[in-house]
């Protein structure tokens, strides 16, 4: 076979799908049955320079998809088969991969780069591969070396930098790797490609550098190559050293005060004249410069401290005066087709991006430098002043004062609603987006202030109503407008009334604006359908219900004409699987908002047949979105019905039972299991008939090393629902479910604390743990209860695990505060002995004694009175 890989690499290129598939067949049995002679074939068809390109092209591809993935189930699986490779056939690899950098082929080098990197991030961890960071600096000492090898090199070096941490590497072996890089960043003697990719390289090194940026001499030696290398003729290297100042500007903030004038002189030049994506980066760095002040400054108020100059260098207040009107001027250099939505950033959007951030950082000191740039341009007759102003007034609501923009915004929303008639589509565009800014910052009854009065509220109204008909761009920001405008009012107590007579013309107007044919893609659609949620959700129930009610049957004939439509292509069954999902969402929402109270729920339950079946017909279209939309919305349905949801499960669970076992779309695997919960909460024991089947793919949904690591929370959580529905009849997965909470809990303590993605997955975990416990507790209190004896201590040593754990949430900590009070009232003075052996729990009461968190208060009271039961008992 590794004679032939060559020719099964083209082959598995090939335009002939018979030739490709049973390439692509020979290269996964060969993978599967000698995994290190595969990757080794690999490596010496990607070092090969005679060898095709196309060839080493895939082989490459290959190797960097054998060691990493995605998914973390998959990637340690990945892991764990590089680390059990012979050492010597490993050497041989890593050889190949290093011999490659020198390679005269451009794309064979950089693909070397990546997968050195890759196993560098299994390898560097674990203490091996010592040498790699000195082979790696011997390609940059010699200078007969050819440049195309220093290039592949410094690549290789940002891409290790990128894979590792910090801690990973000596520091002597830090200061030799930034030495290197920074010496390939100078002008005199390399090559643009070797400048460029030592510029990147050390970008991902930075991270790496916190003691050299401690170090005043080498801090200077860094910045001044760095702004040196922001002034290269090459456009493509400014960019890059400006990529590199704007992630200093976050990691060294404390240290930049020498360098700040100049700085801005770099940054202000390369906005006023410099391509594109070079200014575009120079802005970014007074983002990020606001990014990190605005971030202490909610720290530090948070904790109730004033901030200090020590922690808080003031650098935008600084340069306000001369900061201001730069980004102001980006403003007036819109493109001709902008569009704030379609995904493409241009100097203004990020200007005025900027601005926004400047004036959450300053507040108020911002209005006297942008409002006579507003006064100076909104009335000209060129349309980008006109608009930019808009802009800039739109930019800064957030950050001053209600009392310093009160004014300002009550004498300009006229002007606005008068602006929404301009005549270009562009004004319009942004000057209905300004007014959603209003709503969503200045806009809020039930906290006693609002722009909105009975005075202004019918034209405002009237000129939204009016102006969701204009082009599909201004239609969608009318729609964000209504949204924030409803949104104000959800717990506005009387005023929500306020919204009441306009609710039939509002639901009207979104519907036939998602209905809009001349829009060229769905944003529209899915706006209007977004905010007729939010309409509905804000709505006052009392005087709104009837019209609420009238909506089933408009939104349940259109989820039916889906069904018809006539799917061709692929962008037919999407657009079909979107529109499906956003009626589903909508139904939803309505189910919610009628079964919230008992004198619109009879009229809810009316529809509720006809809505089943239209959610069950919907999981015949192939989308997970749909199929998750669907499933929200029957489990909102469940609880609607409650035990009346008893005749649809016979059809329902065939759907749901498919949607368990989802592991590929592991969203609708987790979306089902919480429908499950659901179902049991409305169904209570007579759910029994569906649990072991249930019990069976949750179980072994668990064993599955395939399953994404976000679906084991709810299946705990899950265990709990069922336990409460069922209450004694879950003795018999007892034996089955307590090893899987046990293990778990167990995981917990080795999971990655260093990782804020791993720390918020913990918390999610054991809270679910803590669920499962409460729920197995509560469903044997009354009989059975002494089965939960022997798993009590173990049960503790995890809550005291959790207690001395300081990053936990809260959450976290409320479930476990509750799982005591459980365990107590459950087993009374069966855990008497436990108790006087696990005396941590008093320290933790008192901790939630001294929260500011009432339910956390009431919580822990509650426990503390079932333990004091019990000790006295």
């Amino acid at each position: 076979m590794a004679m032939e890989i060559t020719q099964i690499l083209l082959s598995a290129q090939s335009p002939d799908g018979n030739v490709r598939t049973v390439a692509e067949e020979n290269l996964r049995k060969f993978q599967e049955q000698n995994l290190p002679g595969f990757l080794l074939s690999l490596s010496v068809e990607l070092s090969n320079d005679d060898k095709p390109p196309e060839s080493r092209r895939l082989a490459g591809i290959i190797l960097k998809n054998s060691l990493d993935a995605k998914d973390a189930i998959r990637k340690e699986q990945l892991v764990q088969h590089w680390v059990a490779i012979d050492p010597s056939l490993k050497s041989q690899i890593k050889d190949l991969l290093l011999r490659t950098l020198g390679s005269s082929v451009r794309e064979a080098s950089h693909t070397s780069s990546q997968v050195i990197a890759k196993i560098s991030s299994i390898e560097i961890p674990r203490k091996e591969w010592h040498e790699l960071i000195g082979c790696l600096l011997s390609n940059m000492t010699h200078q007969e070396d050819l440049a195309s090898l220093k290039q592949a090199t410094l690549e290789t070096l940002g891409y290790v930098c990128e894979e590792i941490s910090p801690q990973d590497l000596e520091q002597e072996q830090v200061n030799s790797v930034l030495t290197a890089v920074v010496q390939g960043m100078n002008l005199a003697i390399h090559s643009a490609d070797v400048r460029l990719a030592a510029t990147r390289a050390l970008y991902n090194a930075l991270d790496f550098a916190q003691s050299n940026f401690e170090n005043e001499m080498e801090r200077n030696y860094i910045m001044k190559v760095v702004c040196e290398t922001a002034m290269s003729k090459e456009a493509e290297i400014r960019k890059a050293a400006f990529e590199c100042l704007v992630s200093i500007s976050s990691m060294y903030y404390e240290v930049l005060e020498p360098y700040m004038q100049a700085l801005f002189e770099l940054t202000a030049n390369a906005v006023k004249g410099d391509e594109e994506s070079v200014a575009l980066q120079a802005i970014e760095f007074w983002s990020a410069i606001c990014d990190e002040e605005i971030g202490t400054q909610e720290e530090y108020e948070s904790r109730g401290i004033e901030v200090s100059s020590a922690s808080h260098s003031h650098f935008i207040a600084k340069a306000l005066p001369l900061l201001v009107p730069m980004l102001l001027k980006t403003l007036l250099k819109q493109e001709e087709d902008q569009d704030q939505d379609d995904g493409v950033w241009n100097l203004s959007m990020a200007g005025g991006t900027c601005l926004g951030l400047v004036a959450k950082t300053v507040g108020d000191a911002i209005v006297p430098l942008v409002m006579p740039f507003v006064e100076a341009n909104i009335l000209k007759t060129d349309w980008r002043s006109r608009e930019a102003a808009t802009y800039a007034f739109g930019s800064i609501i957030e950050g001053p004062s209600i009392e310093k923009l009160s004014p300002l915004v009550h004498a300009g929303l006229d002007f606005l609603l008068t602006a929404m008639k301009d005549g270009n589509s562009h004004v319009k565009d942004t000057t209905a987006w300004t007014l959603g800014r209003i709503f969503e910052m200045l806009h809020s009854p039930g906290s006693g202030f609002s722009v909105i009065t009975t005075a202004n509220l019918p034209r405002v109204m009237a000129v939204l109503l009016e102006s969701i008909k204009d082009a599909p761009n201004v239609a969608d920001k009318v729609c964000g407008a209504i949204y924030n405008l409803a949104q104000g009012y959800e717990d506005a107590g009387a005023s929500s009334s306020l919204l009441s007579p306009y609710l039939h013309d509002i639901i009207a107007s979104l519907i036939s604006a998602a209905e809009r044919t001349d829009a060229n893609d769905s944003r529209l659609r899915t706006s209007a359908y977004e905010t007729l949620n939010e309409v509905v959700r804000c709505a006052n129930s009392s005087e709104a219900s009837h019209i609420i009610a009238q909506l089933i049957p408009v939104i349940a004939n259109k989820l039916q004409q889906t069904m018809e439509l006539q799917i061709i292509s692929s962008d037919d069954r999407e657009k079909q699987g979107s529109l499906q999902a956003l009626l589903c969402g909508v139904l939803m929402v309505i189910i919610q908002k009628l079964s919230a109270s008992k004198d619109t729920k009879p009229t809810l339950l009316q529809s509720a047949d006809q809505m089943m079946v239209l959610f069950l017909q919907v999981f015949a279209c192939r989308s997970s979105t749909v199929h998750e939309e669907a499933m929200l919305a029957i489990g909102a349905l469940a609880y609607a019905t409650g035990a009346d949801f008893i005749k649809y499960m016979p059809e329902f669970y065939k759907y749901l039972e498919i949607g368990l076992q989802n592991f590929e779309e592991y969203q609708v695997c987790s979306i089902s299991i919480g429908v499950v919960g659901d179902v049991c909460r409305a169904l209570d024991d007579k759910i029994l008939p569906f649990c072991d089947n249930i019990m069976t793919h949750l179980l072994k949904n668990l064993s599955n090393a395939m399953l994404h690591r976000s679906v084991k929370p709810p299946i705990f959580s899950c265990f709990g629902d069922i336990a409460l529905a069922i209450n004694e009849h879950f003795d018999k997965y007892l034996p089955y479910a307590m090893p899987m909470l046990q293990g778990a809990s167990e995981h917990c303590a080795h999971l990655e604390t260093h990782d804020e993605e791993m720390i918020e997955y913990g918390n999610q975990l054991r809270r679910c743990i803590f669920e499962a416990y409460s729920g197995i507790l509560q469903g044997f209190k009354n009989s059975k209860s002494e089965l939960m004896v022997p798993y009590a201590g173990h049960l503790l040593q995890f809550v005291e695990a959790v207690f001395k754990d300081k990053e936990r949430d809260e959450g976290v900590t409320k479930a476990a505060v509750a799982v005591m009070g459980d365990l107590a009232d459950t087993l009374g003075p069966n855990i008497k002995i436990l108790l006087k052996d696990h005396t941590f729990h008093m320290d933790f009461l008192g901790e939630c004694f001294e929260s500011d968190d009432d339910q956390l208060k009431e919580t822990a009271t509650w426990t503390k009175g079932m333990i004091g039961r019990v000790m006295v008992s």
